[in-house]
């Protein structure tokens, strides 16, 4: 089966995950959905993910989902650059989300890394989703 959008699908089986008050995950390994995993990491969304060879050339994620008092740590997540539509912004025209409450991560020329980690690093690029 092939994916138009890998990234999308990572991000709607967390969704239906937290939706359906399960504790993990899993979805198919990429690079760059081990780099987004590791923003929601750092920020606090998740709890830990961990990449798993289940025969040679096929790896799967696993994602262990955060909740605080029975509510999950992700309230929102939405993908902002689509594969029809790619989104890129100037950090400087960065909008803050939900008055800075949420995040928005970014792939940038130094790496795939938030909004705040951004604009330390004075660098823009493409809005890949954002985190509430």
């Amino acid at each position: 089966m092939s994916l138009s959008d890998p990234l999308g699908d990572m991000l709607t089986r967390i969704r239906n995950a937290q939706r359906a008050r399960q504790s993990r995950c899993v979805a198919p390994a990429s690079k760059l959905r081990e780099n987004v995993l590791d923003v929601l990491k750092r920020e606090g969304y998740i709890r830990a993910f961990a990449t798993e060879q289940l025969r040679p050339g096929i790896s799967v994620i696993s994602i262990e989902l955060k909740y605080s008092e029975g509510e999950p740590a992700i309230k929102e997540i939405a993908r902002v650059s689509k594969p029809g539509r790619r989104v890129y912004s100037k950090i400087a025209e960065l909008p803050k989300f939900y008055s800075g409450l949420g995040i928005s991560i970014l792939s940038t020329p130094k790496g795939v890394m938030s909004d705040n980690e951004a604009r330390a690093a004075n660098v823009g690029g493409e809005v890949l989703c954002r985190v509430f």
